[in-house]
């Protein structure tokens, strides 16, 4: 059997950490069983569904290196791959479920399912629907569908029965049908609900596995209903346990961010992302944080995926996105900062500047934990004067010393032969034992006074980096605003 599986997320908001996850799984389930990777669009929610939103969805895949087989601008067999195109596909299976007694008109409106609801509830009884219209006679319903009556379908649910199917994450699952209402699968204005669109395109497309949120396991006993009725062939699931915040509930935007583009933008780096998001659930069976994406492809199974729910946590999603900082060539790590420095400054670098940016480059890779932190920290270098950072100021400036360590800095900066690193720090650990300061308080000052703020790439590194004529002159700025 060749393994056929996919994501179908309904473009009714940004591509988030929950749904990236679950296509990273079945991307990597794909590719360790030489399977293929679907990508369709669930997309009959009209009302909330914007191309934006799918814009955002296969921008996000893409960026995170999750390429498809088949779907959406990508085409197949199967195609379309957008749910909005193959509403006479569903009308055509409803009609045929219709025709052999498997499903039924349900002419019960809005209103009156809503008193029936609460008349249960008030009564102590499940509120779900109670098959009211499932005795009409076919050639009443038919006659008054006839008639201009509004109808919905619903799917006649085995009774009594029970479905039973192993979840690959959960186990044996077995759910008594007194559970499950006959549910809706064409509502009265026409359109497909979840459950029918869903179920056919797993037929048709031939999908093999079902990896998805547990929030949808309810759903399954529905689904596989239908795609008995649709003579399909068995579909295994696999439900995954929801994300939660920190603080250990549901993963929402009470907790800050969910929408990966936010986390892109905010300096995570998609290498780090996918290894951050395939180890909230699974584990690559030895003790490892960083795994490679080859690894991972290698090792996975669902069998491996925990039923546990998992943290998401962006203190330790930071953290890991340092690692992979550094680890990147410098070469690599420039070619994604300098787009992010020269948006900041607003302008391209010239050649001078992009070899002082190349030699303090491996200096701030070495404390980055997200490629947004360097652009601030190098901006002193390709400014002809600073701006204060005031909090700074007021915490390293302030002292009875500070007019002292600038003059002395400069009398001895100012005659080094050589404006280089070593020299540079030759000259001001002398000053330091001269004033008998520690360097906290004797460097400090420094790095304000040519940066701008206390938090910069290394001191004496930095210096070379701007030049001497500079340096002296930030220097002097910095001892005229005192």
């Amino acid at each position: 059997m060749t393994v056929r599986v996919r994501i179908a997320p309904s473009p009714t908001g940004y591509f988030h950490v929950g749904i990236g996850r679950t296509a990273l799984y079945n991307w990597l389930f794909a590719r360790h069983h030489g399977g293929t990777f679907i990508v369709r669009s669930d997309d009959t929610d009209a009302e909330r569904s914007t191309q934006e939103y799918q814009d955002d969805i296969l921008e996000h895949l893409r960026w995170l290196g999750l390429e498809w087989d088949e779907g959406i601008e990508v085409g197949g067999p199967h195609a379309p791959y957008r749910q909005t195109l193959r509403l006479e596909r569903y009308h055509e299976v409803t009609d045929a479920l219709l025709a052999v007694g498997t499903a039924y008109p349900c002419f019960c409106t809005p209103a009156e399912l809503d008193e029936r609801r609460r008349a249960a509830m008030a009564e102590g009884r499940p509120p779900g629907y109670d098959g009211r219209c499932r005795s009409i006679s076919p050639t009443t319903a038919l006659a008054r569908r006839g008639a201009g009556e509004a109808a919905s379908v619903r799917f006649a649910v085995p009774r009594p029965g029970a479905t039973a199917f192993r979840d690959e994450v959960r186990g044996e699952m077995d759910i008594d049908h007194a559970n499950v209402d006959d549910f809706v699968i064409l509502r009265s204005d026409g359109s497909p609900t979840y459950h029918l669109a869903s179920s056919v395109d797993d037929v048709d497309f031939g999908i093999t596995h079902v990896v998805r949120g547990e929030d949808l396991l309810s759903s399954t006993p529905k689904h596989i209903l239908l795609t008995e009725a649709l003579g399909g062939q068995p579909i295994v699931y696999a439900h995954l346990s929801l994300l939660m915040g920190p603080d250990g509930r549901k993963l929402s935007k009470r907790h800050g961010d969910t929408a990966i583009r936010a986390y892109r933008e905010r300096g995570i780096i998609p290498e780090a992302m996918v290894n951050y998001l395939a180890l909230l659930g699974w584990s690559p069976g030895v003790d490892e944080t960083v795994v490679a994406l080859a690894d991972m492809v290698e090792r996975f199974e669902l069998s491996d995926v925990s039923r546990n729910p998992a943290i998401f946590d962006p203190a330790k999603l930071e953290w890991m996105n340092g690692v992979y900082l550094r680890e990147l060539a410098v070469d690599d790590f420039l070619a994604r900062t300098l787009p992010l420095i020269e948006a900041d400054l607003e302008r391209g670098l010239d050649d001078e500047e992009l070899a002082r940016l190349a030699f303090i480059a491996p200096l701030v890779q070495e404390r980055a934990k997200l490629l947004t932190e360097v652009a601030p920290q190098v901006r002193f270098l390709f400014v002809d004067e600073i701006g204060y950072d005031e909090d700074s100021w007021a915490k390293v400036m302030t002292a009875d010393e500070i007019p002292a360590v600038l003059a002395a800095a400069m009398d001895r900066l100012s005659v080094i032969p050589e404006w280089k690193t070593a020299a540079i720090e030759e000259a001001l650990r002398a000053m330091l034992e001269t004033l008998e300061l520690s360097p906290r308080k004797g460097l400090q000052p420094l790095r304000v006074a040519v940066s701008g703020s206390s938090v910069s790439p290394p001191l004496f590194e930095s210096l070379e980096a701007l030049g001497r004529g500079p340096t002296l002159a930030r220097l002097a700025g910095a001892a005229a605003r005192l």
